[in-house]
């Protein structure tokens, strides 16, 4: 009963696997719809990755993240590529939902693809378990881009705290000591 269970998912995988430019293609281009149509327009036909550093840190983190969900789902490597899409996103300030939407579009894109296969009981339930892959990247997408948001926030509060120090100090109101200041 095992391999057989194995085979399916293998089976699975494989019919994935086969389809991998297509997939990526789809997924990449639900990716950019987080953006105005005129930005998603020139990050989808702008190549040149110093021209378009948002396209091409999206295509290179699609394209391994794809890699990542047919094959052993490391922590390390999901971070790694999921780090810099997340981080464009949070400093673009795009809300959590709109962010992230591009994780789970991923599961539309590959139940209209293999609709058909997808009617093997077999297989509908490998594709479940494909599913719990990609809410798990999903997750870990919004935990960077919430840490992303937060440092962004941090870094915000501590330029206003020192702005407003130093107009006190510039009008007289408190005296620099070494002692005291704003990170004191």
């Amino acid at each position: 009963m095992q391999s057989n269970v194995v085979y399916m998912a293998e089976g699975l995988v494989s019919l994935i696997t086969q389809q991998r430019s297509a997939i990526i293609s789809k997924w990449f281009d639900s990716a950019i719809q987080a953006y105005a149509p005129d930005t998603a327009t020139f990050i989808k036909s702008q190549k040149d990755p110093f021209a378009n550093p948002v396209g091409s840190h999206t295509l290179k983190g699609v394209e391994a993240l794809f890699d990542q969900l047919t094959g052993d789902m490391d922590a390390d490597a999901i971070t790694l590529h999921l780090d810099p899409i997340m981080r464009i996103r949070a400093v673009q300030n795009l809300t959590p939902a709109r962010a992230t939407a591009f994780i789970f579009s991923l599961k539309k894109t590959l139940r209209d693809m293999f609709d058909r296969e997808l009617q093997d009981t077999g297989l509908t339930r490998q594709f479940l378990e494909f599913e719990a892959r990609i809410d798990r990247l999903g997750l870990a997408a919004f935990d960077i881009y919430v840490a992303c948001r937060e440092k962004i926030f941090e870094l915000k509060a501590n330029e206003t705290r020192d702005r407003t120090f130093k107009a006190f100090e510039r009008a007289g109101l408190i005296s620099k000591d070494p002692g005291q200041g704003p990170d004191a």
